[in-house]
């Protein structure tokens, strides 16, 4: 059968559109725009459940070389342009538009998506713009330093602790810090819910991310994130507010074959 672990699969699925959706929620419905503090927020929340398993013994964590942890740190600054960009773009834009903006970088639709975007922001596509580049420098980082000893696990321990670090560092200096302080919803129960929650799911997403890499081939494992990005961008339609014509949904159709072709060309090479 082409899906295999069907019930850590749909568990991811469940995982996914819960964390995007919580972070739509927070930044674009209630409009906590501050992306230092939520990222950073949110990295902690990872980084202390993280610790907290590796001390319990449930997960392990190798980091005990310095050398390893440095040549790490480049990888940790792209993760941190990722999440960062993720949250502006997010904040601005519909979750099916950047879940499918990915692919549209790689057709003709990624110059039709902006033009026939009734609800266009400016300060949106190019924070996508930011995320994918980030991500994709990511990616080959990470593909660059295979020989690494570092596991999944180990990477993106250092990944969230390092995120900490810059995030609190830059939460004064681009204002985030001060302008929290006149946010409307700050001392409202469904604020602090959302904000728990997607901590929480952020981090339950990355350990079931993790466990799939390892347990399914990575065909299989492409196939789960192509049926999850694909169902969040579906369901975002009918939860979102979104101003959808006949050119924007052809375009959200090329991209969607887009990467069913990738995730058929990744199949054929392994």
């Amino acid at each position: 059968m082409y899906f295999r672990g069907p019930a850590v699969g749909l568990t991811f699925c469940t995982l996914y559109l819960a964390f995007y959706f919580t972070n739509k929620y927070v930044l674009s419905i209630l409009k906590f725009t501050f992306p230092t503090l939520f990222q950073g927020w949110q990295t902690l929340v990872g980084g202390v459940l993280l610790h907290i398993c590796w001390k319990l013994g449930w997960v392990e964590i190798n980091c005990s070389s310095r050398a390893d942890i440095v040549s790490w740190l480049p990888a940790s600054a792209f993760f941190v342009g990722i999440i960062y960009a993720g949250s502006r773009g997010l904040s601005r834009l519909q979750s099916s538009y950047i879940r499918l903006c990915s692919v549209a970088l790689l057709l003709v639709s990624a110059g039709c998506l902006p033009i026939h975007d009734q609800q266009f922001d400016v300060d949106g596509y190019f924070w996508a713009l930011i995320h994918l580049i980030c991500s994709g420098c990511y990616k080959v980082f990470q593909k660059s330093h295979k020989s690494s000893l570092l596991s999944d696990l180990d990477q993106q321990y250092i990944n969230y602790f390092f995120s900490v670090l810059f995030l609190a560092f830059a939460a004064h200096p681009t204002g985030d810090l001060i302008s929290a302080l006149e946010f409307p919803f700050l001392y409202f129960h469904t604020f602090h819910s959302g904000c728990c929650a997607s901590g929480i799911f952020g981090f339950l997403l990355m350990l079931l991310t993790v466990k799939l890499r390892s347990s399914l081939s990575p065909t299989h494992h492409l196939s789960w994130s192509f049926f999850a990005k694909g169902l969040t961008a579906v369901i975002s339609l009918f939860v979102f507010e979104i101003s959808l014509n006949i050119p924007l949904a052809t375009c959200f159709l090329t991209c969607a074959l887009g990467e069913a072709l990738l995730l058929y060309t990744e199949k054929m090479g392994s």
